[in-house]
């Protein structure tokens, strides 16, 4: 056999404790899984003990901490620590079982769950585990600004971050980890999670961090640490990186990749798997799901108001990617600028919106007698302008399809950078 394989448990493996921000008791079991499609929780607790899939299709939030959730009411919160303690063990199909809304915290780091794994022992499996890696570099920009990530083709999963809090205790620290054989456990798996006192009465408040104390937090006060030390002088550095082999572990593959991360935190985190999986499935497209012919039978636009140039990947009632190779021959670059031409943003949107139509061809019946109409566009921003040269890809989701109504949200990027995002809704009628 070549390359890397699906592993599952030799045996079950239970840990136990309380939740940090639930503050409840909870009981989480692994149970070996050969068949399954990857990591699921499975929330014994509620009736008909539901499957929450760990991978990015069910991240529901990223605030101080990673949440997955199937449908509301069967989520799992801060599932982050649990799927780096298994990704450094090398399981990537098992079944956890949890008795409550939230994974424990144990003492605040990934070690916990990570002995009790690797002391278990792993099983390959005859299946072929997916390999994710960037064949380009491929860089996000964070919202605020300050934060980036970049991620490099490389052999294996390398991490280099940055991190800076103003607080005399952590101040700025860089750190680089490979993650050979060995390496989390070594260098990432005993850091543990932290917090500031001074934020504690208003997250508890909010119903968050009612489970955290110096047991399971390495907590701040304004001069320094309150606990009796720190298990490295970069342990907050080093419990940030872990946080981000967790996050990407929800892309149910094994990533070799250099990430150089700066202010990594979990939203950022999320983003950057979910462009490695863009940039995986794209690698993996020999040929357009639909060419330009098959593109004209579809859709009726014509030149010069056509922007779709094929379609790369399609998800029938879930997800689309179109392209649009943008050149300097496009008629709107004619008044748009001379000596300066930019792609108008309100044709960007357009193409985003022509992609989604195509979105709906296995999902409305009788389509050659129906058109698309956009009835609205909410959340829109241009993130970066689009140039003659510039190949645009467009990655659409649908989030809601009720008899000829639909919703879907669209994100549009050059080169693996977000230029352009929005919330459509669309109305089929008869032509």
């Amino acid at each position: 056999m070549f390359g890397p394989r699906h592993r599952t448990l030799r045996r079950p493996v239970t840990v136990s404790g309380i939740g940090i921000h639930k503050g409840e008791s909870v009981t989480l079991t692994f149970r070996p899984d050969e068949a399954g499609p990857g990591i699921r929780f499975r929330r014994v607790d509620l009736e008909g003990a539901p499957d929450i899939p760990a991978d990015l299709e069910h991240v529901a939030c990223t605030e101080l901490g990673t949440t997955i959730e199937a449908s509301p009411g069967e989520s799992v919160q801060t599932v982050e620590h649990v799927m780096a303690a298994l990704a450094a063990a090398g399981i990537s199909r098992v079944v956890a079982e949890i008795d409550g809304p939230e994974a424990p915290i144990l003492d605040g780091s990934f070690e916990g769950y990570l002995s009790p794994l690797l002391e278990a022992g792993g099983v390959e499996l005859d299946d072929p585990l997916p390999v994710l890696s960037p064949p380009r570099p491929l860089s996000l920009d964070g919202e605020d600004g300050d934060q980036t990530y970049v991620a490099l083709p490389h052999p294996s999963l390398h991490i280099s971050a940055t991190i800076q809090f103003d607080h005399p205790a952590i101040g700025r620290q860089y750190g680089s980890f490979a993650f050979g054989e060995g390496g989390f456990e070594t260098e990432i798996a005993r850091a543990r999670t932290f917090g500031f006192a001074a934020e504690a009465e208003t997250l508890r408040a909010r119903g968050l961090a009612c489970g955290a104390s110096l047991e399971n937090t390495v907590v701040l006060g304004e001069e320094g640490v309150l606990n009796d030390g720190l298990r490295f002088p970069d342990e907050f550095l080093r419990h940030k990186v872990g946080d981000v082999v967790g996050d990407l572990a929800l892309l149910g593959a094994r990533v070799d990749a250099h990430v150089i991360a700066e202010r990594p935190s979990h939203k950022g985190n999320i983003a950057l798997a979910r462009a490695l999986a863009r940039e995986g499935r794209r690698n993996t497209v020999r040929a357009p799901v639909l060419d330009i012919g098959q593109i004209l039978e579809y859709l009726p636009h014509r030149y010069p108001m056509l922007l779709v140039d094929r379609i790369i990947d399609f998800e029938p009632r879930k997800r689309i990617t179109g392209v649009k190779n943008v050149t300097i021959n496009e008629p709107f670059f004619q008044g748009h600028y001379p000596g300066h031409p930019i792609m108008p943003g309100v044709l960007i949107v357009e193409a985003m919106a022509q992609v989604g139509g195509l979105l709906l061809i296995d999902a409305v019946e009788d389509l050659d007698d129906k058109v698309v109409y956009f009835m609205s566009l909410d959340r829109v921003k241009w993130r970066r302008p689009v140039r003659p040269g510039d190949q645009l890809v467009f990655e659409l989701k649908l989030t809601h399809l009720r008899r000829s109504v639909c919703k879907m949200r669209g994100e549009g990027f050059v080169d693996g950078r977000l230029v352009a995002e929005a919330e459509l809704m669309a109305r089929v009628v008869a032509r």
